[in-house]
């Protein structure tokens, strides 16, 4: 009985598909390092990650208008609570701050700094109020123990403030 050696070498069709993904599996690795090294340079100026955000609690106090301002000129802007989870992730800081909320443009209507209307709420008991007449336009989250957190307050009064970055998903 006599044997045969055959040596079965790939396709060119399959090196091509097998280089491509390699070149895929590379390029998805520089991406995934350069958003490490951006969170990373976030993370050392004090920025916490969360879901598909960073966050930036202030340490100084400002006004709502200012507060955002300097959220802006970060790159960002004040917090747009979303979800649940990103009530939950906020109130945990247990500090009073601003949130990207206000009804300045029409009394009642509730916006978010990115446009969006007010769908999903997490006011206080009795908020929104205008307490005493007051000019209330600006949100802030304020009843820090309970998940229902959030108080209407006048815009020009300083406290500390919540930024948020979202992170490209490209």
């Amino acid at each position: 009985m006599k044997w045969s050696w055959y040596i079965f070498l790939p396709s060119h069709t399959v090196i091509e598909n097998t280089e491509a993904k390699l070149n895929d599996t590379t390029r998805d690795r520089d991406e995934l390092k350069e958003k490490l090294n951006v969170c990373g340079d976030y993370s050392r100026q004090g920025w916490v990650h969360f879901g598909g955000s960073l966050y930036y609690i202030s340490s100084e106090q400002k006004s709502w208008q200012d507060s955002r301002s300097d959220c802006q000129q970060r790159g960002a802007d004040l917090v747009v609570i979303n979800s649940r989870e990103e009530q939950e992730f906020t109130r945990q800081f247990q500090k009073v701050t601003w949130i990207g909320l206000t009804d300045r443009e029409t009394e009642g209507k509730w916006m978010w700094v990115d446009g969006t209307p007010l769908t999903m709420s997490f006011w206080g008991n009795g908020e929104p109020n205008s307490h005493d007449g007051n000019d209330e336009d600006c949100g802030e989250m304020k009843f820090l123990d309970n998940e229902n957190s959030w108080n209407d307050k006048p815009c020009d009064i300083e406290t500390v403030w919540i930024c948020e970055k979202l992170l490209s998903v490209a």
